[in-house]
């Protein structure tokens, strides 16, 4: 199979020839049509996380069919449409497992960072960790769902029900959210870059209520604020921009480092708050909800041997909506 490996961090993923892999027990191959390009892929890539199993094929909103199953898999028939997310494998055994909190498992297994993922024609992946995708959506415009998606469910979930929220950061998990959070009836403001007026058109044409750079006041307090950037500066400036009582969820896997401000702005019951990973009840509801809303993806399509292309663009915040890798 083909694949685009990382060896090393900071360097460029190289294209090679690799036997394709045969399913274990519990697992399934897929045949993979569609991988999206997310910003953790990014920071495995550039070395922000410091753990990756090496070499490494990076990738985790992978979207393919069943092409064949290991022992004792049921359920999922050959040519099944499927998607593969970044959580790989929980223990199931741990204090975090047992209670119901599988994303906080202590001996995971993480899609394109511990597991080889996305970045190839196929992929191995545990079945009980791959889910059946909604009709509707063509491989490439599903493939956003699965990362961009779920995490960005979950944030909307931990951000509460108020009806004035705040998005810092407006790419591929942003504007999935935000379509979601309109249909809930919330009013969205999206904080860019500054000067990225395509980005602010972007979000007003799906319809936020505001859109400006991150470093402006919003035109109403903010009942919570979910940071999508990996900027730690912008913790404080989302607690500025909520009430009392509010809530900042920083949504990325990686920030950079958040400044000191004061407590002025964290006091009055505000509440900062991360979110890791997912579960797959995560998966199971915003997969189901994604087409009711209806979620509609902006994707960019890039060919597999140009992933180095599509990363280079995501780094420069040079892609409106989600790349995706077609094989």
């Amino acid at each position: 199979m083909r694949a685009m490996v990382l060896n090393r961090p900071g360097e460029r993923l190289e294209e090679r020839d690799m036997p394709v892999p045969d399913p274990g027990p519990g697992q399934i191959l897929v045949k993979i049509s569609a991988c999206g390009v997310c910003r953790t892929d990014l920071h495995v890539v550039d070395g922000d996380l410091t753990e990756p199993k090496l070499p490494i094929v990076p990738g985790h909103e992978v979207v393919g069919t069943v092409a064949a199953l290991g022992e004792g898999v049921e359920g999922f028939p050959p040519g099944m449409r499927v998607g593969i997310p970044w959580l790989g494998h929980t223990c199931g055994t741990c204090p975090y497992c047992r209670m119901g909190r599988e994303n906080l498992c202590d001996r995971p297994g993480f899609t394109g960072y511990t597991i080889d993922g996305g970045y190839a024609d196929h992929a191995v992946a545990d079945a009980r960790y791959c889910f059946p995708l909604p009709e509707g959506y063509s491989d490439a415009e599903a493939a956003p769902l699965l990362c961009a998606g779920l995490i960005g469910h979950r944030c909307l979930k931990m951000a509460g029900e108020g009806e004035s929220l705040g998005l810092y950061g407006f790419g591929a998990a942003a504007h999935i959210v935000a379509q979601v959070a309109v249909h809930e009836g919330r009013r969205v403001h999206a904080f860019t870059r500054e000067g990225d007026k395509a980005a602010q058109d972007f979000a007003l044409s799906l319809g936020a209520a505001w859109a400006g750079a991150s470093t402006q006041a919003p035109p109403e307090p903010l009942d919570a604020a979910i940071i999508f950037a990996p900027v730690g500066a912008l913790v404080p400036a989302a607690l500025r921009a909520v009430r009392k009582g509010g809530i900042v969820v920083c949504g990325g896997i990686h920030m950079s480092d958040i400044p000191s401000f004061p407590y002025a702005i964290l006091w009055e019951e505000r509440v900062v708050r991360s979110v890791a990973n997912l579960t797959r009840q995560d998966a199971v509801e915003f997969l189901a909800l994604a087409p009711r809303v209806p979620v509609r993806t902006t994707v960019e399509t890039f060919p597999l041997h140009e992933a180095n292309e599509a990363l280079d663009r995501l780094r420069r915040g040079a892609l409106t909506g989600a790349a995706v890798l077609l094989p």
